[in-house]
């Protein structure tokens, strides 16, 4: 997903596009061929329950590059595609986009009227390509990305912000349970940042949530002893299912589930460690605010990966509690290395980073048999149940992923190739 400079602006810039729309109806328009539904967003929410799907304008090629004009930002330097949403994956992000705490709303990213979304799957339905320049992409591909604005049905997007399905055994659903925004935050954190090796021993925090349960399984194609935490007992089984030997049914030694929420958790890490001789973890991923902690069950010269900060922040909804502040000398004692991880930055800055990541995780995702399974908590039907996927997740229900079915992939397909014939006979009459 590397891009360059023009192509970075282009993507902050599509979630505002999507606000250009000035009319924005509630029920079915009459020219339903010209609008499309989406979570559209004309000012932060209070109650996520409250959204609502709203009829936009679909987007247009050249509507998109009309936006880009009038907010005097790059043109394309890339091909740009027009895709049919399949399905859309709801992220921790959306609730703090919803409500306007997150620092993007603060930066200006998000200012409304947007469209909620930062994962898709879907299918190529036009290439716009004007400088005919390389591009691997034609009508009818299945791709998968990440993106502004993918709670709708449509989407215009850099062909360089989206893949191929990893190989004939994904389907567009499977791609969306492990977002786009999703697994590769967590192969980054554990391969790139942790350097996480065969025979190391790693504690995942939130193990069961959308970054935790992909970042089990990376850590274990990789060669790792896991050891999971969770918040709530019902969440315990899916990490553990995750963990047991396919052969025996049984969790390996050293390897478990533990509640974060009772105290003195830190000891029974130490515990499971001590049954393969180990005095504590050598990596740590923490994308709940649990450092300090942590680091009292890390070995010495232990890694923690930082990457987010989901146990301390609210989403708008409910207070905010203070983000830990760590004593130096707990780094000192044991020599950690403390280390954080903001995926869309590094994409930003060391864009070579992420190519090379992206090369690693989609070799282990193509493996047969495969390695990575997508964990969905539920699959919602139609943009119209987004809010109660929302709510699921604010209320800390969903294990691995909520997501939200916009179109069947068969439909799909059939709308594209139909549009695709269309356009071609078009192209023959004028001829």
């Amino acid at each position: 997903m590397a891009k360059d400079d023009g192509s970075l602006n282009i993507n902050r810039a599509i979630c505002n596009a999507a606000g250009d729309a000035e009319r924005v109806e509630m029920s079915a328009p009459a020219d339903s061929s010209r609008m499309m539904q989406a979570i559209f967003l004309k000012d932060h929410v209070k109650r996520l329950i409250d959204i609502q799907p709203s009829y936009i304008p679909r987007p247009t090629f050249e509507s998109y590059l009309s936006s880009l004009r009038e907010k005097k930002r790059p043109l394309p330097r890339e091909p740009l595609l027009h895709v049919k949403i399949t399905h859309t994956a709801i992220n921790h992000v959306d609730l703090l986009y919803a409500h306007g705490v997150h620092q993007n709303n603060k930066s200006g990213l998000f200012v409304p009227p947007f469209t909620l979304g930062l994962e898709f799957s879907g299918i190529v339905s036009d290439v716009y390509n004007p400088q005919n320049q390389a591009c691997h992409f034609r009508p009818g591909d299945k791709i998968w990305g990440g993106s502004i604005g993918t709670h709708a049905e449509e989407l215009v997007i850099p062909a360089s912000a989206v893949h191929r399905l990893p190989s004939p055994l994904w389907s567009l659903h499977d791609v969306a349970a492990i977002g786009a925004g999703t697994i590769p935050v967590s192969y980054g954190a554990l391969t790139t940042i942790a350097g996480l090796k065969a025979g190391e021993v790693i504690l995942v925090h939130a193990a069961a949530g959308g970054l935790g349960v992909y970042a089990v399984q990376i850590a274990r194609a990789l060669g790792a002893k896991v050891i999971g935490t969770v918040g709530s007992q019902h969440k315990m089984a899916v990490v553990e299912e995750l963990l047991r030997d396919p052969q025996t049914g049984r969790i390996p030694k050293g390897e478990g589930v533990i509640n974060y929420s009772k105290d003195g958790w830190e000891k029974e890490v130490v515990a499971l460690c001590k049954q393969t001789g180990k005095d504590g973890v050598d990596v740590v991923y923490d994308t709940v605010g649990l450092v300090l902690k942590s680091i009292r069950c890390t070995t010495f010269n232990g890694r923690v990966v930082v990457a987010g900060f989901a146990g301390r922040t609210g989403t708008g909804a409910e207070a905010v509690e203070e983000l830990e502040k760590i004593a130096v000398n707990r780094i000192l004692l044991k020599q950690i290395k403390l280390l954080g991880y903001r995926f869309g930055e590094t994409s930003r800055r060391l864009p070579h980073e992420t190519v090379k990541m992206w090369q690693g995780l989609d070799e282990m995702l193509s493996k047969e048999p495969r390695v990575i399974k997508p964990v969905v908590y539920q699959t919602y039907k139609g943009l119209n149940h987004a809010n109660e996927a929302m709510e699921a997740l604010h209320k800390r229900q969903v294990f691995g992923k909520a997501i939200v079915e916009v179109c069947d992939e068969e439909e799909a397909m059939r709308q594209v190739l139909q549009r695709s014939k269309q356009a071609s006979t078009t192209f023959s009459a004028r001829l």
